[in-house]
């Protein structure tokens, strides 16, 4: 036990001891909701390292735990050699780097398969309907009721509530235009769309 308390308080495995209470300081106030685990992806540009796909505060986190744990293990067995102290010093600044190359090449390969739990791609949104045709599948659209059917840009189809405050009628299945969408009603403000003034048409 001494050799390992000895191990974290000298160099070079304290620099990771040190990173290491930061990186669970982090997540700790992750899991209390005090912060976002992907905070600082505006900020780092991660696939420099080939560390993309994946948020920073991960591939951070895995690079730095691996890099402690080998500093660590590389420590204590350079302790146990019995060595002058000078070798022991130098072999420590080069177990320094080659922890930080071996944690890289470690990261880089469990980042790979993580990086399918982080899709790059937002989940799709209400607002992506904004400025789409859709059809009515209600017999009537006022300001208090009506459904539409909406094909989203993927090719997926949603029936979305739809209202609309002026005279024109729009009825069972015809085609309409979402304009605006009203967070706090949930609903799509739609007006009767005519095919012909499409520009795109």
């Amino acid at each position: 036990m001494a050799e390992f308390l000895h191990a974290l308080a000298t160099f070079p495995a304290v620099l990771f001891t040190a990173a290491l209470v930061v990186v669970v300081g982090f997540w700790l106030l992750v899991l209390l909701g005090a912060a976002d685990h992907d905070g600082f992806d505006a900020d780092v540009d991660a696939d420099a390292l080939n560390l993309g796909g994946v948020p920073v505060a991960v591939s951070a986190s895995l690079l730095i735990s691996f890099a402690w744990f080998f500093t660590v293990t590389g420590s204590v067995l350079l302790a146990r050699t019995g060595w002058s102290d000078a070798l022991v010093h130098l072999l420590n600044a080069a177990l320094l780097f080659a922890s930080l190359f071996a944690s890289w090449r470690l990261t880089r390969g469990l980042v790979r398969p993580l990086a399918k739990l982080f899709p790059d791609e937002p989940g799709p949104s209400r607002h992506d309907f904004v400025g789409l045709t859709c059809t009515i599948r209600t017999g009537r659209v006022d300001a208090g009721f009506g459904q539409a059917e909406v094909a989203a840009r993927d090719g997926s189809t949603a029936v979305v509530q739809v209202r609309q405050n002026d005279g024109a009628r729009l009825a069972l299945g015809s085609t309409g235009l979402l304009y605006a969408y009203d967070d706090a009603g949930e609903f799509f403000w739609v007006a009767p769309f005519d095919a012909a003034l499409d520009p795109r048409g």
